[in-house]
């Protein structure tokens, strides 16, 4: 049974679900902006079977969150390495880490996000266009300009 896709859909939570939604992709992800690079690194990291694999950094490269580069002629190797599309996916990463010690490290935090100078500990929040913290629940989802009747009106039943 094909899987629905989401590549169509108005929402941006939808389409980008669509892209690295699967919990392969996103880790996937995760080792790549940690530094991994190679098909190999990439499978002992993970334990993922070799053809879950090739599909998930297919359909990366194919999204435009990965780039595929040639290390090796003979035998062919290629490295995966984030594009800028890639390097964007790290604020997700982060809040996720962020989230994840919130709500399901009952017994402490194995990972944190910190400042990479100073070592002190960082958290995910919002900022206006200037720079200036915004709290969470200050913020609210707008229609867009490209945004269709449906979802004008979606976006308002939800008290937006």
């Amino acid at each position: 049974m094909q899987r629905k896709s989401l590549t169509r859909d108005e929402c941006p939570i939808a389409r980008s679900l669509d892209r690295v939604g699967e919990w392969w992709s996103m880790l996937i992800m995760r080792d790549a902006l940690q530094g991994l690079r190679r098909f190999d690194e990439f499978s002992r990291s993970l334990g993922i079977a070799p053809n879950m694999l090739t599909r998930r950094l297919t359909a990366l490269v194919d999204a435009g969150m990965l780039e595929r580069k040639a290390y090796s002629e003979r035998p062919p190797r290629y490295e995966y390495v984030p594009t800028a599309k890639g390097e964007d996916f790290r604020m997700v990463l982060m809040s996720l880490v962020a989230w994840g010690n919130r709500h399901y490290a009952e017994e402490g935090a194995s990972v944190q996000v910190v400042e990479r100078g100073t070592g002190r500990l960082v958290q995910p929040m919002m900022a206006d266009a200037d720079g200036q913290v915004v709290p969470l629940d200050a913020c609210t989802l707008q229609a867009g300009p490209a945004a269709s009747a449906g979802m004008r009106e979606r976006l308002e039943s939800f008290g937006q």
